[in-house]
C-alpha cells in the first residue's frame, strides 16, 4: 500500500537519499541500510505534518530507475496513514469519529500519530466506526 519509490543517488561516502513522490524528504546514509532505515524515518516525520496540517498524502508512484528502491512503511504507518485518508474522503473529522467511538477527540488524535505505537484492535475499531474494515495479508518477500 504505502511502497514509495525513494532515489539512492551514491555519493563519495554514502547515498542521498530523496522520495520523488514526497519533495521535502532529503536525507543521507553511510550504507544502504542505514539510508534505508533514515528514509522511512523521514517520510513518517513529513507525513505526521501532512497530517498536522490536513493535507492529503501523496499516493506512491510506480517509478522506476537505476537508483531507485522501493521502500515499505511500518505496517503500523500504513494502517495509521489508510485510517486518515479514509476520514478524509468521507468527510470525517477527528471529533466526528470520536463522538462515534464513544472517546475524546485526544485519543483519535493518537491514532492518527504516526509515533504513537497505537494497538491495531483500536484502529481496526475506527474503521468500523467509518464503515470500513481493516484487512492484512501475507506475500512472499521479494
Amino acid at each position: 500500500m504505502y511502497f514509495y519509490p525513494v532515489l539512492f543517488i551514491p555519493e563519495r561516502k554514502g547515498f542521498v537519499v530523496t522520495v520523488p513522490d514526497i519533495p521535502e524528504v532529503v536525507t543521507e546514509g553511510d550504507s544502504i541500510e542505514e539510508a534505508t532505515e533514515y528514509a522511512i524515518d523521514a517520510i513518517e516525520l513529513i507525513l505526521a505534518e501532512y497530517i498536522r496540517r490536513r493535507s492529503e498524502i501523496p499516493r506512491p508512484s510506480k517509478r522506476k530507475g537505476r537508483h531507485i528502491r522501493i521502500v515499505e512503511l511500518p505496517l503500523l504507518t500504513q494502517a495509521k496513514l489508510s485510517l486518515y485518508t479514509a476520514m478524509q474522503a468521507s468527510g470525517i473529522r477527528k471529533a466526528d469519529l470520536a463522538r462515534r467511538l464513544g472517546v475524546s477527540k485526544p485519543q483519535v488524535e493518537r491514532l492518527l500519530d504516526l509515533a504513537h505505537g497505537s494497538r491495531l484492535e483500536q484502529i481496526e475499531q475506527a474503521f468500523r466506526a467509518l464503515h470500513k474494515r481493516l484487512e492484512l495479508s501475507v506475500q512472499d518477500a521479494a
